[in-house]
């Protein structure tokens, strides 16, 4: 008889992660962080005939870094898929019937610091906390799809946690020389210490283990300090220089744990891999999802390189038989009023400004901001898909939605509060804001954006932290519902 093999210790996982539909067939696959050097045993799952092997990733101080990759047959109505290792823990996942429209939760923030405390119980009588909220939705809508928009890192904490980073960061004289010895493995030591914690709680373990995540990072993955330094950079110039170690640690940590990759093998979802960037792309029948990568390439100047400008008019195209997208933008394409915003923002200390809320159309990205307006309706006319943009909420972390209307066009814009938390309607940063979504805006010659109020209570602007539950009809229509404590999600918006 064969010895029997040490049982790993699990620090972290599973992390699922979603790898798209193949004819009749539901890709995924699970992240495991282990303690110590011993292999973990092949997964198991129903309706997958042959043990599932695993697949090593990476080590990091003792830690191990494993993924197994899956494929599960669709019946023709929902199914739940048990999966886990012989003698070990199991967990489920719903995988859709074959002409199933996908389900999906859209969120942010999920890994920021005021949301860590997954596990912690609530007071009597509050509402429950997200990620035990998000779980009892998913009993009974059954989600399959969990989109994250960015956040999923906590760039400001990891930077405090790292002493080289935040020196760095902290001191505008050193950014100009050098980067520090050492600073990116520092970085990515605190990163990775930060996200064991953070998602290792109770509840944001079992939806991380149970509904199969699409993430995207944003500027609160870097932190405020390196996304605005980096996001005003120069490219090439002496600052670049010395934050690119930075940078690229955090890509690498993002890649890792928000796509279940390493540089050296990207899943074929990862469809930005040929030009460099993360983005991902998926077709599920008659419904579509696109996550942009806004950072990689990010400068003062542009949201994407030209290289990816190249190449995103044949990512649109492999929608062109789906009746609905869904593009994760993170940073808002659609706000209120923005001409009047970068004009508040011209006016406010830095500290200030960049708590305003980042978006496309922000001073001397307005050029980038009409391209990717222009060339999503030129899409959508051309193939008759409706295009609908899912991002973080406003400034605040606030809910919403906005329309686009215009030449033809119709599209829609879905703003996802805060996951952890949201500011107070009597903050400040909800005062400045919630007086421009009243304002019609004109961002084109002949195009108008606005905010309706929601019919339920007359409010544009949804404060509390939740997220929003997206569904398809026969008809391709999606109905966006966004849930808030205590709301019983009455505020909804079909496309």
């Amino acid at each position: 008889m064969a010895p029997r093999r040490a049982e790993p210790s699990i620090l972290l996982g599973p992390i699922l992660y979603f790898r798209g539909e193949q004819r009749d067939r539901w890709w995924l696959s699970a992240l495991f962080v282990l303690d110590g050097e011993v292999e973990p045993d092949d997964l198991r799952v129903d309706g997958v005939t042959l043990p599932v092997p695993p697949r090593h990733l990476m080590g990091w101080r003792r830690r191990q870094v494993w993924r197994f990759d899956f494929a599960v047959p669709r019946g023709m109505r929902d199914t739940d898929v048990a999966y886990g290792f012989p003698d070990g823990p199991r967990w489920t996942v719903v995988v859709p019937g074959r002409h199933s429209l996908p389900r999906l939760a859209i969120l942010y923030g999920s890994g920021l610091t005021a949301g860590s405390g997954a596990s912690s119980q609530p007071s009597v009588g509050s509402p429950p906390a997200p990620w035990a909220d998000l779980l009892g939705r998913h009993s009974g809508d059954r989600y399959h799809l969990l989109v994250q928009a960015g956040g999923q890192i906590d760039g400001d904490a990891v930077t405090a946690a790292s002493r080289q980073a935040h020196a760095l960061l902290s001191d505008a004289s050193r950014r100009l020389g050098p980067a520090l010895p050492g600073v990116a493995e520092d970085l990515m030591a605190a990163g990775f210490d930060h996200m064991l914690r953070v998602w290792s709680g109770a509840a944001a373990a079992s939806a991380l283990a149970s509904i199969p995540s699409v993430m995207m990072w944003d500027g609160s993955d870097l932190g405020r300090s390196l996304a605005g330094a980096w996001g005003g950079r120069e490219e090439g110039d002496a600052a670049s220089r010395s934050l690119r170690p930075l940078m690229m640690a955090t890509r690498r940590q993002v890649q890792l744990f928000q796509t279940g990759s390493v540089a050296e093998g990207p899943p074929d979802c990862l469809w930005g891999s040929a030009c460099g960037t993360l983005a991902q792309g998926f077709v599920m029948g008659e419904a579509g999802l696109l996550a942009l990568d806004l950072w990689t390439d990010r400068n003062g100047r542009r949201m994407l390189s030209e290289r990816s400008w190249s190449i995103l008019p044949d990512w649109l195209d492999r929608f062109a038989a789906c009746r609905h997208l869904i593009l994760v933008s993170g940073t808002p394409l659609l706000t209120p009023a923005a001409a009047m915003l970068d004009r508040l923002g011209s006016v406010l200390p830095v500290r200030l400004r960049s708590r305003l809320g980042d978006h496309w159309s922000a001073a001397g990205r307005h050029a980038d901001w009409e391209r990717m307006v222009r060339m999503l309706g030129d899409f959508s006319r051309r193939s008759g898909c409706r295009i609908t943009i899912a991002s973080h909420g406003l400034a605040g972390g606030t809910g919403g939605r906005g329309v686009l209307r215009g030449g033809g066009l119709e599209m829609w814009q879905l703003y996802a509060p805060h996951f952890t938390h949201s500011e107070h309607p009597g903050g400040w940063r909800s005062r400045l804001t919630e007086p421009l979504t009243t304002r019609p805006g004109h961002p084109l010659p002949a195009y108008r954006f606005e905010m309706p109020p929601f019919a339920e209570t007359g409010r544009r602007l949804l404060y509390g932290p939740g997220w929003i539950a997206c569904s398809f009809d026969a008809k391709g229509q999606l109905h966006a519902r966004w849930h808030l404590p205590g709301d019983g999600g009455r505020y909804a918006q079909a496309i």
